[in-house]
């Protein structure tokens, strides 16, 4: 399985973004698949993951209420819409097949990811 994320690029404060992530290799209509994020100097994060089958979505608190997850079966592909961008939100992205240990989301892999950088 190949996973490809796109969309990242330079935001002011405020603004908004979708990042796509075109997974090849296989269907994914089985596997729970998330987005984590990476800042300067700190450790890979959980933002949000999506079951594939029922689509429901889970999101760290830090996001929940900006971001939304989602994903297109017919397409393989994977989004996240991201409103109200701040600083904080300064990362590069990744796009996961993960795994879930009692609600904490672990990447079991991943691909290439996008920067997205937020300007004040």
């Amino acid at each position: 399985v190949q996973l490809q994320a796109s969309g990242g690029g330079l935001v002011q404060t405020g603004g908004s973004l979708t990042l796509s992530c075109a997974v090849s290799g296989r269907p994914i209509s089985s596997y729970l698949m998330a987005w984590f994020r990476q800042a300067p100097g700190k450790e890979q994060g959980f933002v949000a993951a999506v079951t594939w089958t029922t689509s429901s979505p889970y999101y760290s608190d830090s996001v929940k209420g900006r971001f939304t997850i989602s994903r297109d079966n017919s397409k393989n592909t994977l989004y996240l819409q991201m409103n109200s961008l701040s600083a904080e939100d300064t990362a590069v992205y990744y796009c996961a097949k993960t795994s879930d240990y009692g609600g904490l989301y672990y990447p079991d892999y991943w691909g290439q990811g996008t920067q997205v950088t937020v300007s004040s």
